[in-house]
């Protein structure tokens, strides 16, 4: 179980150097569907926030923008908030002076951190009053359910079920636990129970790698390797769900575009 913890720990180096790698973003400029997760995504990295906590930001960022228009708050100070919130919700709290400088100088690149003036009094309110609101539009259910428990319990079997040479010969865990942070960007993800996105998440680094199960058919819905894990997941909502995950990578790379 230590190399699958392992795997999830690696997280965070995984989205720095993923953020490494892409050329800044400049979120004044760019306007494409899944950028403003993005910039979430960015500034948990800088605040070194756990992964769970920065899953947790997005989904409350989704949900909140679920029941209101996107057009009647500022996106930006609603991720702001969401992760300033998330931090308090999973017991893994960030300054909101750390929130302030990071979100501001993501925005606003090259800047130099607020000085505690006026601007920064002014952020720091419409963060606070932003939290309130997100709460009071959510009726205070913060109440998250995480694919991520699922799918660690899925590899693991399958780790077991494939054998440690198969497992170890690609980084399916890693994939896997890579492709499941990244559908935190898409909105679609509150479509979809967290059990079958865990294993649509491991189905996907699966294929990915070409490595086949044994004992399963795939041409046999009943003999699909994920039925003993999960009853109801037909293989149409498993290619649904395989659909909206590879979605994340084509907006990204219209983000990286523009």
């Amino acid at each position: 179980m230590k190399t699958i913890l392992d795997v999830m720990s690696m997280q965070k180096r995984t989205e720095a150097n993923k953020i490494q790698k892409q050329k800044p973003t400049d979120y004044r400029k760019v306007d494409k569907p899944g950028v403003v997760p993005r910039f979430l995504f960015e500034c948990a990295v800088k605040l070194q926030i756990k992964p769970l906590t920065s899953a947790s930001a997005a989904i409350i960022y989704h949900r909140f923008y679920n029941e209101v228009s996107s057009s009647d708050y500022d996106e930006y100070l609603i991720a702001a908030s969401a992760l300033y919130l998330a931090g308090k919700i999973k017991d893994d709290p960030v300054k909101i002076r750390d929130v302030i400088n990071v979100t501001h100088s993501t925005l606003n690149r090259g800047s130099q951190p607020l000085e505690l003036g006026d601007e920064y009094w002014s952020i720091r309110d419409a963060i606070v009053q932003a939290e309130l609101l997100i709460a009071r539009t959510l009726k205070f259910d913060l109440n998250i359910e995480h694919p991520h428990k699922y799918l660690l319990y899925y590899m693991k079997t399958l780790q077991s079920w494939l054998g440690s040479s198969v497992w170890s010969s690609v980084p399916i865990a890693k994939a896997a636990a890579s492709f499941l942070q990244d559908f935190h960007h898409s909105t679609k993800i509150l479509n979809h129970k967290p059990s079958h996105i865990g294993i649509c998440c491991l189905s996907l680094a699966l294929q990915t790698y070409g490595i086949q199960v044994p004992l399963a058919d795939e041409s046999d819905e009943a003999s699909m390797w994920y039925t003993p894990f999960v009853t109801d997941l037909t293989k149409e909502k498993h290619w649904e769900i395989v659909e909206d995950i590879i979605e994340v990578y084509k907006q990204e790379n219209e983000i990286n575009s523009a």
